[in-house]
């Protein structure tokens, strides 16, 4: 991961103007991250999440892989998560980028150049925009990490650290049944 700092704050728009390059571009409080293309493992895993949730969501929302944008505060922080879960309705709408009330569900698969951002400061900045569900897959301890929001705090508490070999049931943000063993 890389910080590239300018003179002015970046911000949503200024992205358009950067190459396509394989890398993620996002931005937290004006200062733009730069994390490089995934590897193997970390695709595989997200899209073992995106195919276990996309069978269970019901219709009115959708299972978006990694791609899709979230405008977290006033265009100047900006992130993209590994996995999100919105509402239909806001993917219809289209445009660039999504807002904090239409995402259910953000999911971040840890990367050893991404952990202390996905730990620390996207559990901040999700919890404090209102998203309401933050799941993290900790491929070192093999673990599917379920926050929930605290809305009269805005910080996440800790649901469940669910093992492999483990099915976990929750009826939110809609019935999902999971066993980190189909992830790992």
């Amino acid at each position: 991961m890389t910080v590239i700092a300018v003179a002015h704050p970046w911000t949503i728009d200024d992205l358009d103007e950067l190459p396509d390059n394989g890398n993620r571009y996002e931005i937290a409080d004006g200062s733009l991250i730069v994390s490089p293309s995934s590897d193997i493992w970390h695709v595989d895993a997200n899209d073992r999440l995106g195919d276990v949730l996309k069978r269970q969501a019901p219709s009115d929302l959708r299972v978006l892989w990694a791609g899709a944008g979230i405008d977290i505060y006033r265009r100047i922080t900006y992130y993209v998560p590994d996995l999100l879960i919105a509402k239909a309705e806001a993917i219809r709408r289209g445009g660039k980028t999504l807002q904090p009330a239409d995402v259910l569900l953000v999911a971040e698969v840890l990367s050893p150049s991404n952990r202390s951002k996905d730990l620390v400061l996207k559990r901040h900045d999700y919890a404090a925009a209102g998203i309401r569900h933050y799941w993290i897959l900790d491929r070192v301890n093999r673990t599917l990490i379920v926050l929930v929001l605290d809305e009269g705090e805005k910080t996440y508490r800790e649901e469940a650290v669910v093992e492999p070999g483990k099915t976990w049931h929750t009826d939110r943000p809609f019935p999902i049944e999971v066993d980190p063993a189909e992830l790992f």
